[in-house]
């Protein structure tokens, strides 16, 4: 079962010597069940931020995080979470890798070593098990690292840019993939993107943020039909809105 996920009024500040930083800013968002949801906006507009406290490895300052009814006070299993970086163990196999979450849960041998092959799968890396990230390529570590993040059966998977660091042709065949694992999977995916094309191709619907702090400026639920082309009418309609509300936030930062 999905779980809904409710963002109440979110204020996040970082306080250093050099001073106060206010990163959010009373965020207030509701997730449907089964929702791909992507999240764009300038750099340094708490993106990450907002993530890392869904998932539990941040707290806000005010405001609440609730699933399934429950405040979010820690990390779970229920919510998987992806980085740009991969963040494999370079000692552990692909099998291995993909097990870690699992043997922390402390399900036996046998058990978790069936639900990572099974995965492995979904993946499209069936016959890797036993090797090492630094045997594989930058988009074959990336599907490693999902294949982790779902190992443990999360209701929600949470991706912070997760193909930012592959070339433009592996990033399509991800994306790709990861509807087809979507669609096979009903997850709730909230996926933060610094690309509009991403977003507009993945996304049930976009969230746009603020230039620091961060704030919900718009929410455009993207409606077009699946399988969708990069550059249909609809797609270039909907880009040209989202880059006109980025450039004037972008503009804010005064970086441009």
């Amino acid at each position: 079962m999905n779980h809904k996920l409710e963002i109440r009024g979110v204020t996040k500040v970082f306080r250093s010597e050099e001073g106060v930083i206010t990163a959010l800013k009373d965020i207030n968002l509701e997730v449907k069940p089964g929702e791909f949801l992507c999240i764009i906006g300038p750099s340094g507009c708490g993106k990450t931020t907002l993530l890392r406290m869904i998932a539990g490895l941040d707290y806000p300052t005010s405001g609440k995080i609730i699933l399934d009814g429950k405040e979010v006070r820690g990390p779970s299993p229920d919510r998987g979470m992806v980085f740009q970086e991969f963040s494999l163990f370079p000692w552990r196999t692909v099998l291995k890798n993909v097990e870690f979450g699992l043997q922390m849960q402390g399900i036996e041998a046998a058990k978790r070593r069936e639900i990572a092959k099974k995965y492995i799968e979904l993946v499209g890396l069936e016959g890797f098990e036993n090797h090492y990230p630094h045997e594989l390529s930058g988009g074959m570590k990336q599907r490693v690292a999902i294949a982790r993040a779902l190992a443990t059966e999360p209701s929600i998977l949470l991706m912070d840019e997760p193909f930012g660091s592959v070339d433009a042709q592996t990033r399509n065949i991800l994306q790709e993939e990861l509807l087809q694992i979507w669609q096979q999977t009903g997850k709730t995916i909230l996926f933060v993107t610094h690309s509009v094309d991403e977003a507009v191709y993945l996304a049930d619907r976009v969230v746009v943020m603020s230039a620091r702090p961060g704030r919900i400026v718009e929410c455009m639920n993207i409606s077009i039909k699946r399988p969708r082309k990069r550059t249909s009418v609809e797609a270039n309609v909907i880009r040209e809105q989202l880059l006109k509300l980025l450039i004037t936030e972008h503009k804010k930062t005064g970086i441009i």
